[in-house]
């Protein structure tokens, strides 16, 4: 039912064999305090796993599903049977759409967009990956975060990894132009006492979880596809003009990081499939941003290759 005192807030997730992740992700959506509107545009990219028939047996009340264990803290289970809508049936809840074809994440995140730009009461797009669980209080926060009078490009906030003890994996990111290497900021680090960084060490949002104003998806465009994997958001922020960076220190969100496709985290290096695509997007990146700074882009990674054989 449509809350006519909620901020409302699009949410866009896209799925790629995701079985074991997503419908934990989706029931603490669905647990939102009620002071939050919520359209979640889910895009499966052709999962050749049961990601698509777990959802919808999950929203018919066919499938319980649990947090983890280790979850930071606990839900309270939406009733079900839940309404999954089409594409062409706007409105607040879950819609689901089936890619005939997997073109990469960033290409799964526009089809969400352009279809959540359609709806003109949506000011705010929040990109949110499958292996990610929210508070209750989270959405509400990201939906109505006071923001620049005269507009914003991205909100960031703290991301923190879903295993104990729930260190900080991001509290917004950094590009170096020379080699194109990215870092989180404040990675690894105590999420009770470390205080955010200040907004001018920010370059860009992780992909993760980023909040797209209106305003800035239609100056900007959508997400850059070529990359396929990594880099698209360090890409789109770059473009973002005038429009500042945001950062809002009361949300936070549980990260189960390479879930999917095996990226780093602390305590675990890349897997090859993570590496392949890692370090294509950064030569692509660099070609487009600083062509002069591609023999540095290569010999680094040339001397990564070394260290990890």
């Amino acid at each position: 039912m449509k809350n006519l005192h909620a901020p409302p807030i699009g949410v866009v997730i896209v799925t790629y064999n995701a079985a074991d992740v997503i419908l934990k992700c989706l029931e603490s959506l669905m647990a939102a305090k009620p002071s939050v509107e919520l359209h979640i545009f889910l895009i499966d990219n052709n999962s050749n796993d049961r990601t698509v028939s777990l959802i919808k047996r999950w929203a018919a009340g066919q499938h319980v599903a649990e947090l983890s264990h280790n979850a930071p803290f606990s839900l309270k289970k939406t009733q079900k049977p839940l309404l999954l809508r089409s594409s062409k049936e706007p409105g607040p809840g879950i819609t689901l759409f089936e890619a005939e074809v997997n073109e990469g994440f960033a290409a799964g995140v526009n089809i969400g967009l352009s279809h959540l730009a359609g709806r003109k009461e949506l000011d705010r797009f929040w990109v949110l990956n499958p292996d990610c669980i929210v508070p209750p209080e989270t959405p509400a926060i990201l939906a109505s975060y006071p923001v620049p009078e005269t507009g914003f490009a991205l909100i960031g906030h703290r991301i923190l990894y879903l295993e104990p003890p729930h260190h900080i994996q991001s509290d917004g990111a950094r590009v170096n132009l020379l080699t194109g290497v990215t870092g989180n900021l404040n990675l690894g680090k105590d999420r009770i006492t470390t205080t955010p960084p200040p907004l001018d060490e920010i370059n860009f949002i992780s992909g993760a979880s980023m909040v797209a104003s209106r305003e800035f998806y239609e100056t900007a465009g959508p997400l850059p596809e070529e990359y396929f994997l990594y880099y698209e958001e360090v890409a789109w922020a770059l473009k973002r003009g005038a429009l500042p960076l945001v950062y809002c220190p009361d949300a936070v969100i549980y990260h189960q990081a390479g879930s999917s496709i095996g990226s780093p985290t602390v305590t675990k290096i890349a897997s090859p499939f993570s590496i392949y695509f890692m370090y294509r997007s950064r030569i692509i990146f660099m070609r487009r941003q600083r062509p002069l700074a591609l023999p540095v882009t290569y010999g680094y990674a040339f001397a990564k290759a070394v260290q990890i054989a």
